[in-house]
């Protein structure tokens, strides 16, 4: 039989239709069919200036807008060859670490709630909003920030800011055992997700799984290690790894991910360099040119490795190619991890039930969108 899940659904968290076939209660294919919400951003992207551009990758996980943010800023700031002053640096860390922290909050928020746990959905929104609260203080926006400028940031964090961070660790590290214990001594919640879904190392690396998900399975890649960017190769922290490749273990992952998020923006508020730097408007000279070039930029982004493949024809004057004297992109060309690991949908959900595909969804942490873009 065929059964269409979606594309408006609670629990696919986002308008993603599964077309799954099906034996009796017994899973055997899924399709997954995106694009409900397509808005064309790599298309947006050719016919905006560099700086133009900016407020638009924060629309593509909305949940994480300060990651896509900064890894636009980084891409461009890398085909400039631009040396960002130190200050920008660790405030950029600070800020990737709490959107991790953030996402993850909102992932165990709805993962729980999927699976009928209300409180649970509930209390993670107290530290979310703390979160917020922080970047709104340093930005004025509550979900997309355009923070980040090419060159630096908008403005300086206030003075007492980093206080205020060091407020929220202290306390988000003594909810994370209330958290563990409410969820782990849970019997319903460990039956649907114990088991469930498995994906091992290998065919996971095979198959180009990304993120929390890939390091749920066994696998130790994470571009904060492997391809150290900003100041990450500074500071010390460890890559959690678990071997079950279940969904829950794509749960727990995620905890101990927020554990290690703590301890960097601890070490980065210790090591922030007493600086002044200047508001967006004064980092670099505008308009911003750049000049003939093909550039590949990745991040670990909280829900996997995101990229931006960047070409730039220059000041060359000829026909399409023109772009505005190296003032846009002739190419711009998003990767997005939910993109990627949407695919999984199927060799993780065949052979379960039905009902096991909401709890293997959920642990996906899918968000359309950079699905969709």
């Amino acid at each position: 039989m065929i059964l269409n899940m979606g594309p408006q659904h609670p629990s696919t968290h986002g308008v993603l239709r599964l077309k799954l076939t099906i034996d009796a209660d017994t899973i055997t294919r899924v399709v997954p069919y995106m694009g409900y919400i397509h808005r064309g951003l790599e298309k947006l992207a050719e016919n905006r200036r560099y700086e133009q551009f900016t407020p638009h990758p924060d629309r593509l996980d909305y949940i994480s807008a300060m990651s896509w943010n900064g890894l636009y800023c980084q891409t461009i700031e890398k085909a400039l060859d631009l040396h960002l002053p130190e200050r920008v640096e660790y405030i950029r860390v600070i800020c990737f670490e709490l959107q991790r922290i953030a996402n993850h909050l909102m992932f165990f928020a709805a993962y729980t709630l999927d699976l009928g746990q209300t409180t649970m959905f509930i209390y993670p929104f107290q530290e979310r909003e703390w979160i917020l609260d922080l970047f709104e203080q340093i930005s004025g926006q509550r979900l997309t920030y355009n923070y980040f400028r090419i060159g630096g940031v908008s403005r300086d964090v206030p003075r007492d800011w980093p206080e205020k961070v060091s407020r929220f660790l202290d306390h988000m590290e003594k909810r994370m055992k209330v958290y563990h214990n409410m969820v782990e001594e849970n019997e319903i919640f460990l039956a649907r997700t114990k088991g469930i879904g498995v994906m091992k190392r290998e065919e996971a690396l095979r198959l180009g799984m990304l993120g929390p998900p890939l390091r749920a399975s066994g696998a130790c890649r994470d571009v904060r290690r492997d391809e150290p960017y900003s100041i990450y190769e500074r500071l010390d922290f460890d890559i959690p790894i678990l071997e079950e490749g279940d969904s829950f273990a794509r749960y727990e992952i995620r905890m101990l991910e927020i554990y290690e998020s703590i301890k960097i923006v601890r070490q980065a508020l210790t090591q922030l360099p007493d600086e002044k730097i200047p508001d967006g408007h004064d980092l670099i000279k505008q308009p911003v040119k750049v000049p003939e070039c093909e550039v590949y930029c990745r991040n670990e982004l909280p829900k996997g490795e995101g990229a931006f493949y960047l070409i730039s024809t220059g000041e060359r004057p000829e026909g399409r190619l023109a772009t505005e004297g190296g003032r846009r992109p002739y190419r711009l060309k998003i990767k997005s991890p939910a993109f990627v690991n949407l695919w999984f949908l199927d060799p993780l959900t065949r052979g379960h039930h039905i009902a096991d595909i909401i709890p293997i969804n959920s642990s996906l942490d899918l968000i359309f969108g950079e699905v969709d873009r």
